[in-house]
């Protein structure tokens, strides 16, 4: 259900990276949650860098709603980087479990490619030069 990536970049220079890979793919990035600095304002300490992007790709997300609007609930695509154990990590769930949880099969085919552009835009965030530095790990949460 969740993809995630180690990368050895910083969470912000993961960040930058993101914006362009999200670009490079013909994505768009509709806004960034930073959850340390939300935290804070609202009085809670909250010690690790966790930056949400939510992404979102218009013409599949159209294909989507026309087809079932309840799908809104599960829109846009969201890539979570943080930092664990030393770490940053970029992370999504699975967009093909999501749209699942639907019934609606006559989406499997969007779910499959957007999916597959999400991970393509994940490897080359991580990597440091090549996009085949890390290869993304799928587990079932």
């Amino acid at each position: 259900m969740l993809i995630t990536l180690p990368t050895n970049k910083t969470v912000r220079e993961t960040a930058a990276a993101l914006q362009t890979a999200v670009d490079a793919n013909h994505f768009g990035v509709m806004h960034i949650h930073d959850l340390k600095e939300s935290m804070w304002k609202k009085g809670v300490e909250f010690d690790h860098e966790c930056l949400i992007f939510e992404v979102c790709q218009p013409q599949q997300a159209k294909r989507v709603l026309d087809e079932n609007m309840s799908v809104s609930t599960a829109l846009p695509c969201r890539i979570s980087i943080y930092e664990e154990g030393g770490r940053t990590i970029l992370a999504t769930l699975k967009p093909t479990n999501l749209l699942a949880m639907f019934n609606t099969p006559q989406l499997d085919g969007v779910a499959q490619e957007v999916e597959a552009a999400i991970v393509k835009i994940m490897t080359e965030t991580a990597s440091p030069s090549t996009p085949t530095a890390h290869a993304p790990t799928t587990k079932q949460r």
